[in-house]
């Protein structure tokens, strides 16, 4: 991404910062301090992925001396977080320890990234710190249970107008997704994860009150899993996450396992639209999501594009057509809009699927056509 309107030292440390982060991390907003030079961004707001949501920190640097370190204010709520202070056992005995921050070295594109990366890291420790110490049987006893488990975040938040709750973010199936997907596009590793919310601040009502449960993924996952549409297992009186962690991941790996198959699945297809529609122009070469075939009728000629859902074939593909001989009054191709409707069964082979679409769009093309010549602009 661009970093314009950053002075060059700061704009080195941000690209490298995003090209070799492990978090998607992202800038909020940017912003100039100084009077001497207005038009420079030296500060701006980091979005920091931790336990499914975002950390906003400020950055703030000194145009005016571009040497120093940068200061970090941290968000409402976390004024007990100092990372690189160290207290001591006695009252008032406190002390800086050494950091990121001790030896600075703006020319070192490096530095931020590291910044960033300990106090992630510390900010984690504290929170953990801060869970540990709710007045909570229910809670210390589930903390108990899945502590080995690698990975867990947990984040404590309170408030006076809303109950105090207590979030988990439980990375789940010690499964390397991007290996499983053939020339896999993603750089991040694919994780899905559940999240877990407990209330506290009040006694709850049973031991066997059920937490507020959600599965949640990398976005990039959704092109190969609908993560929404999984069914979570119940959670039965006097559960805790220790025993229903194992039988959710069991579900999950086992949906995974066939999304990675379907892919083959939705490949046959497209290639089976081969023989009666000619090759592709374009097609999606990893998920087979998508395809897009040049088709004539007669003298008209049109794009058909092919849609296929993580549900195929049990979900038929959406088709829309396209002229590339008739345009609107902006300039655009006209368009159909999506087709659902037409003959299909999952059963069929895919060459069945293939031919019977072929007749479809003999007739349909027709439709297209007047459709194509109606929009028209008059003269």
């Amino acid at each position: 991404m661009p970093f314009d309107g950053f002075p060059p030292l700061i704009s080195s440390q941000l690209q490298y910062l995003f090209n070799h982060s492990p978090h998607t991390i992202q800038i909020e907003q940017a912003w100039s301090g100084t009077r001497y030079f207005p038009g420079s961004l030296d500060r701006f707001t980091l979005l920091i992925p931790y336990c499914l949501d975002y950390i906003k920190w400020d950055i703030i640097y000194n145009a005016e001396f571009p040497l120093a370190a940068p200061d970090v204010i941290f968000g409402p709520g976390d004024d007990g977080f100092h990372p690189f202070l160290a207290v001591g056992r006695e009252e008032g005995d406190s002390r800086l320890v050494k950091n990121s921050l001790t030896d600075w070295n703006n020319k070192d594109p490096t530095r931020l990234l590291a910044l960033v990366m300990e106090l992630r890291d510390k900010y984690r420790s504290y929170q953990e710190r801060r869970v540990g110490e709710v007045d909570d049987d229910r809670l210390k006893f589930e903390i108990s249970t899945i502590v080995s488990r690698e990975g867990i975040e947990m984040h404590m938040s309170s408030g006076v107008e809303k109950p105090g709750e207590v979030k988990f973010a439980v990375p789940l199936m010690d499964m390397n997704i991007n290996k499983m997907v053939l020339a896999c596009p993603w750089s991040h590793p694919q994780k899905i994860y559940l999240q877990v919310i407990y209330p506290v601040g009040r006694k709850f009502a049973s031991a066997t009150s059920v937490p507020r449960l959600k599965l949640m993924c990398t976005p990039e996952l959704k092109t190969l899993f609908s993560i929404d549409e999984v069914k979570l297992p119940a959670w039965l009186d006097g559960m805790c996450m220790a025993e229903y962690l194992p039988q959710l991941e069991e579900l999950l790996q086992r949906q995974v396992i066939e999304a990675v198959t379907s892919i083959d699945v939705r490949r046959k297809f497209i290639e089976a639209l081969s023989p009666v529609l000619g090759r592709p122009l374009e097609a999606d070469p990893v998920f087979c999501r998508r395809a897009s075939f040049l088709v004539y009728s007669g003298p008209f000629t049109f794009l058909v594009h092919f849609f296929l859902s993580t549900h195929f074939p049990k979900q038929r593909p959406s088709l829309m057509f396209q002229s590339i001989q008739h345009f609107n009054s902006l300039g655009m191709p006209v368009k159909s809009p999506l087709i659902t409707e037409y003959p299909w069964s999952p059963r069929w082979e895919p060459s069945q699927m293939a031919e019977r679409i072929s007749d479809f769009l003999v007739d349909e093309s027709l439709n297209f056509k007047r459709l194509c010549n109606e929009s028209q602009p008059q003269h």
